[in-house]
């Protein structure tokens, strides 16, 4: 009879268990690379930040258009550039960053549970981290949590070297050069370094005898940090001090405190309560494993209790990791995507033993068929409501047979393996994740880009002609293949009206792309040339001539524009 632990057991003596983790993980993650391009909020920013890298050579202060990107440091968008110079289509490398840094956290994962515990823990540690939602999201996702959630894990996993393995010095340092890279990545890196506090219980006799020479040692990790941030910082501030320019003065105590400092202690947005990791992040997005947190906890105390000094630094970890990002008034479910690790090294060893009960399997049991009921109500739904295919249209007048296809595939993977729940819910992530990326991706494509529009302008417009986008969003400029002006991003909306008004007035050839209903004070939307609806706006080409008469006697100066070229087309 197949079941979850003669699974499991079949690895025992497996001498490539890390090869079939890496391989199932790229049929996984890599699914859909080159089938959907950069889609809001973050991933045309990136893009375009590196694109135009590329394309200018400048690469130490990242530039969106023709105005200073100032609020993540360059790391992120300098992996995505080097990917675009590789392969020659930013289709394909935008998301190679966030790949490669998932294959390597695999890889970190499945490495430092083989020194703890054994292969078979180490293959059920990665096969976990590979399917809980909020890594498999994030490793296929152009966002910077992939690649910080990299250096973090490279900084956990040096310091248990260090820690728990005999691994010398080398890997304390190492703890602390990853952390560096993990701040210069997103400023939170530091939380790779949080595992040595529980340490200093856990390692307290060894501290007591520490002689004055490896107090010496220890001193010298901040050090080694600071080494790896001033890899960029050195540069970064040596440019900004001797080129005078306030645009880079301003860059730099942007980047330096308002995005560090001040956004964690009084965030301005996505302000949340305290417990909104534990309820309302958590419970979803670390499925499978979230099922078992009660059993976890449990477990978890009767170790500590015995002195388990493993469980003790992992828990540590976990806690603290939690701990940090939830006292931040500002949080995204993003943030916490680091604490998945911690959280998989403390379950895969107690798997089996969590399998042998009775409402674990049933947990999972349950959450296969769930899906599966889930999505065979949404084909239904859509095939035979007009109102909720209605809400789906911009998939496509056969969405159902997408919701119907997962749903019958769950039917018959938890039908088959029915006695196996943890490899049933596993394999129903799985055909979620390839349904989505290579059947979702092409669908949603068109209406979650503005390729479409953007290729109407350019027949629309002449070439000598100049074309102003109004509230641009990146990806505008992503897909644009003229000379584009736009507006600071930071602008508020009446004065990029007010100022559209000006500067379209201004000369006969000119142009302008904006949402409609921003527009509305100034420009009558019927003398404007409809082109799509993109993010609940509906963009719009205006000439001169649809100027309101209120608006064409404006008495304030006219501000200039930031101006793009770009000098390769998207593909």
């Amino acid at each position: 009879m197949f079941s979850d632990n003669h699974a499991l057991q079949g690895l025992r003596n497996e001498r490539y268990n890390l090869g079939l983790l890496l391989l199932l993980a790229i049929i996984v993650l890599a699914a859909g690379i080159g089938l959907r391009a950069p889609w809001p909020a973050d991933e045309p920013r990136f893009a375009l930040v590196a694109k135009q890298m590329v394309e200018s050579g400048q690469w130490l202060f990242p530039f969106r258009g023709g105005e200073i990107y100032p609020d993540k440091p360059p790391m992120f968008m300098w992996a995505i550039a080097l990917c675009y110079r590789l392969v020659g289509s930013m289709q394909v490398a935008f998301l190679l960053p966030s790949l490669l840094a998932g294959l390597g956290t695999l890889t970190l994962v499945y490495d430092i549970a083989r020194r703890l515990w054994n292969r078979q823990t180490a293959f059920r540690a990665g096969l976990l981290l590979l399917f809980t939602a909020q890594f498999t999201l994030q490793a296929k996702t152009a966002q910077i949590d992939a690649l910080v959630t990299f250096f973090i894990t490279l900084g956990f996993y040096s310091f248990l070297r260090f820690l728990l393995c005999h691994g010398g010095w080398r890997w304390y340092y190492l703890g602390w050069f990853a952390a560096g890279l993990g701040i210069i990545t997103k400023g939170v890196g530091i939380i790779a370094a949080l595992v040595l506090i529980p340490a200093l219980w856990t390692h307290r006799a060894e501290i007591r005898a520490a002689s004055k020479r490896a107090w010496l040692k220890a001193l010298a990790g901040p050090l080694v940090m600071l080494l790896a941030i001033g890899l960029w910082l050195a540069p970064m501030l040596l440019t900004v001090i001797n080129s005078h320019d306030s645009v880079l003065q301003a860059y730099c105590n942007n980047i330096l405190f308002r995005q560090t400092v001040t956004r964690y202690a009084k965030a301005w947005h996505h302000v949340k309560p305290f417990w909104f990791y534990l309820t309302e992040v958590i419970p979803a997005f670390w499925l499978p494993l979230s099922l078992f947190i009660p059993w976890l906890v449990w477990l978890s105390q009767r170790a500590i209790r015995q002195g388990n000094r493993t469980v003790l630094l992992i828990v540590g970890q976990l806690l603290l990791v939690l701990a940090f990002f939830s006292f931040s008034p500002g949080k995204r479910g993003v943030y916490i995507t680091p604490a998945t690790i911690p959280f998989i090294l403390l379950a895969a060893p107690w798997l089996p033993t969590l399998m042998e009960r009775l409402w674990p399997r049933r947990l999972l049991g349950a959450l296969g068929w769930l899906l599966a009921v889930i999505f065979l109500g949404v084909a239904a739904a859509l095939a035979f409501s007009p109102k909720v295919a209605a809400k789906a249209a911009e998939l496509g007048p056969h969405a159902w047979w997408l919701a119907l296809s997962v749903g019958a595939c769950l039917l018959l993977a938890n039908l088959l393996l029915r006695r196996a729940p943890l490899t049933a819910s596993l394999a129903s992530l799985a055909i979620i994740w390839l349904h989505y990326s290579l059947w979702a991706y092409p669908l949603l494509d068109d209406v979650r880009t503005p390729k479409g529009i953007m290729a109407e302008v350019q027949q629309k417009v002449p070439a000598g002609d100049e074309l102003l986008i109004v509230k641009f969003r990146e990806q505008f400029l992503l897909f644009a293949q003229r000379p584009i002006e736009h507006w600071s991003y930071q602008e508020q909306d009446e004065v990029q009206v007010r100022q559209s008004a000006l500067w379209v007035s201004g000369n006969a050839h000119r142009w302008l792309l904006a949402p409609a209903s921003l527009l509305d004070p100034c420009f009558d939307a019927t003398k404007g040339e409809k082109l799509g609806d993109r993010h609940g706006e509906s963009w719009t080409l205006y000439r001169a001539d649809a100027l309101r008469e209120s608006c064409r006697q404006l008495n304030e100066a006219a501000m200039t524009p930031y101006h793009y070229v770009p000098q390769h087309e998207y593909r």
